[in-house]
């Protein structure tokens, strides 16, 4: 068995003297594990580094292996996440959410959104929206999407303001004011109506929608799981509210 591919690395823990095994998410393959040989070498270290692009070729003699791996840089950060304490912590949050999904399963959006966090790592400044972003894609791939389009009393698409903590589904402020006290707040910067958000209510936004994404994840991924919450996400959301970004 053997394939080659770009990848990203999750992460890396140390195997025997000198080898160590890689973390890697790919698109086609998912989130993948393969043992790299002289991993711990002065050379090989810079390239095994969170956040880093590879060029990866995985090998074993069949294909539930570990596999031995070789890796190639395409494209190395871990200079740059050593800059910004929220990049970094940004990028260990998306690492530990991907590692919820079972192992060599595809999820070529999650993959995707991964590569565009990278890539703008250089306007931190965006980044608490696009974690936002991926937290909401990946309770979608879990088979646990929230329903934002549309009110799920009236069918309203305009004046959304709720979400129930039970269905995950949508609901406008009229329609939802006898049960106010049991809904949580839809932050406008998750609803079509994104537009809107005055520039200095944008951190308080922020907050509400990673509180909305932290009640599903807990009730459908950490909980069952008997999982806490990841520290690097609380991390994040420190590191977001020092820049004065709120969340």
């Amino acid at each position: 068995m053997e394939w080659r591919d770009r990848a990203i690395i999750l992460g890396v823990r140390r195997h025997g003297e000198t080898s160590a095994v890689a973390e890697l998410m790919t698109r086609e393959r998912g989130r993948h594990l393969g043992l790299v040989r002289g991993g711990r070498s002065r050379r090989q270290q810079p390239v095994l580094q969170p956040g880093n692009e590879i060029e990866a070729t995985w090998r074993a003699r069949l294909d539930e292996h570990l596999g031995a791996m070789t890796v190639e840089p395409v494209a190395l950060r871990a200079a740059l996440l050593m800059e910004s304490p929220l990049a970094l912590h940004g990028v260990q949050l998306v690492a530990a959410h991907l590692r919820l999904l079972a192992e060599r399963e595809p999820h070529p959006r999650l993959y995707d959104a991964l590569a565009a966090i990278l890539e703008a790592l250089d306007e931190v400044a965006g980044l608490p929206r696009m974690i936002l972003g991926f937290e909401v894609a990946l309770l979608e791939d879990m088979g646990f999407g929230l329903d934002l389009e549309c009110c799920a009393l009236t069918g309203a698409r305009e004046g959304l303001a709720y979400v129930s903590p039970r269905t995950g589904r949508a609901v406008t402020a009229e329609a939802g004011e006898p049960w106010r006290d049991k809904l949580l707040p839809l932050p406008v910067l998750m609803t079509e109506e994104e537009r809107m958000i005055p520039a200095g209510e944008e951190a308080g936004q922020l907050a509400q929608g990673y509180a909305l994404t932290g009640h599903f994840l807990a009730r459908h991924l950490w909980e069952p799981r008997n999982l806490p919450e990841p520290a690097p996400r609380r991390a994040f959301l420190a590191a977001c509210h020092a820049d004065g970004q709120g969340a």
